[in-house]
C-alpha cells in the first residue's frame, strides 16, 4: 500500500523532517515503513496499518507545522505513541472493565451542578462554562469515573492548553513533559481527591487514564473514551475544533471553562466564546452555566468573585 502527502516547499520538508532527516528516520523505525520524501511529496508505503499510522503521523506534524508550532523531537515522539494506539485497535479484543476503587462519591451541591451533571448523563457532547469553584473540573472527572466503572467507556483522557498566566513555558526547567506536567496538575488533583491511594498510578501505567496538554491531540482518533477539556477559554477557534473532532465512537466530551479568565494574546478570540454561538442548536450538544450561586470552595472565594464582577461592571461604564 501507498499513501503520499504533498509538501509547499524544500523549507517546510526541512522543518518536517528534522536535521538530517532524524524524524522522518524515527517514523520510518517505529512504523516499520518505507517513506521516501521526492519531487514534492512524501510516499509512504508497506502493510496497510503500518501505513495508516505513519500518515496519521506525519499529517499531524505537517498540521501543526503550517499552523506555526515547531517540529521538535518529543512532539514526534508524542504523535508516535498517540498513533500506536490507533494501530492497536484493531483486530484486539475488547479489555476486561477496569477496577476503579473510589474513594468517595462525588454528588453535585447546587441545583445548577445537577443540571451540570445531567447534562452529562443525557448528552455526548457538554460544554460547561463558570467561575472558578463551581465544581466544573470535579464533576466532570466524576462523571467521567462513574463511565469507566460501569463499562460505557474504556479510557479517560483529561486534556488542558498549556496558556501560562505570566509565565512562559520556555522558562521552565525540564523536558517538554516537564514542562507542562505544572498546567496538568488540576486534573491530577481532581483524579486524586476521588480515587483510593495508588489507583492513580495504576491506571495511568495501565494507559486506562491519559492526561496530556491540547498540543499532543492532533491526529488522534479516540474510540469508546470519555474525553475532558480543561480550561477550554484558553483555545483558540482552530484548537477547539481540532479537539471537538478527536471524538471517535461510543465516546463522550466534556469541555470547561471561565470566559472571564482567558490568558490568550492579545488578539485571538477564545474558541469557548465562539462555539456558543452556532454549536447550541445541535442535537446531542448541551451548554451549563454556573454562577457564583454554584461556588463551594471557600465562602471568600464566593466574595471574591462577586467583588471583581462589581469592579469591572464599574470599570465598563
Amino acid at each position: 500500500m501507498e499513501k503520499t502527502i504533498a509538501l509547499k516547499s524544500r523549507d517546510e520538508a526541512q522543518a518536517l523532517l528534522g536535521v538530517n532527516d532524524q524524524h522522518l528516520r524515527r517514523i520510518r523505525e517505529a512504523a516499520g515503513v518505507t517513506i521516501v520524501a521526492r519531487d514534492g511529496q512524501l510516499r509512504i508505503r508497506g502493510e496497510r496499518r503500518s501505513v495508516d499510522r505513519a500518515y496519521r503521523v506525519v499529517a499531524g506534524l505537517l498540521a501543526s507545522l503550517r499552523e506555526g508550532q515547531e517540529v521538535s523531537a518529543s512532539r514526534v515522539t508524542a504523535m508516535l505513541g498517540a498513533s500506536a494506539e490507533g494501530a492497536d485497535r484493531e483486530g484486539r479484543t475488547a479489555p476486561k472493565r477496569p477496577e476503579v476503587p473510589l474513594l468517595r462519591a462525588a454528588e453535585p451541591k447546587t441545583p445548577g451542578q445537577a443540571r451540570y451533571t445531567e447534562a452529562m448523563r443525557e448528552h455526548d457532547i457538554v460544554f460547561a462554562v463558570g467561575p472558578a469553584g463551581t465544581g466544573k473540573t470535579f464533576l466532570a472527572v466524576a462523571q467521567a469515573l462513574e463511565n469507566l466503572r460501569s463499562g460505557r467507556v474504556r479510557r479517560l483522557v483529561l486534556v488542558r492548553p498549556a496558556i501560562e498566566a505570566g509565565e512562559r513555558l520556555g522558562f521552565l526547567p525540564g523536558d517538554v513533559q516537564a514542562k507542562v506536567n505544572p498546567y496538568l496538575r488540576p486534573m491530577y488533583d481532581a483524579l486524586n481527591s476521588l480515587l483510593e491511594f495508588g489507583q492513580l498510578r495504576r491506571l495511568l501505567e495501565a494507559e486506562v487514564v491519559e492526561i496530556c496538554p491540547l498540543a499532543y491531540m492532533r491526529g488522534r482518533t479516540l474510540d469508546d473514551a470519555f474525553i475532558i477539556l480543561d480550561e477550554a477559554q484558553n483555545t483558540s477557534g482552530e484548537q477547539m475544533k481540532m479537539f471537538l473532532t478527536r471524538m471517535g465512537l461510543r465516546s463522550k466530551i466534556v469541555v470547561t471553562g471561565d470566559v472571564t479568565q482567558i490568558d490568550l494574546p492579545s488578539g485571538r478570540s477564545s474558541g469557548l466564546v465562539e462555539v456558543k454561538g452556532f454549536l447550541r442548536d445541535i442535537r446531542g450538544i448541551a451548554f451549563c452555566y454556573l454562577g457564583k450561586e454554584d461556588i463551594v470552595r471557600h465562602p471568600l472565594v464566593q466574595a471574591i468573585v462577586e467583588a471583581y464582577e462589581s469592579f469591572e461592571r464599574r470599570g465598563r461604564r
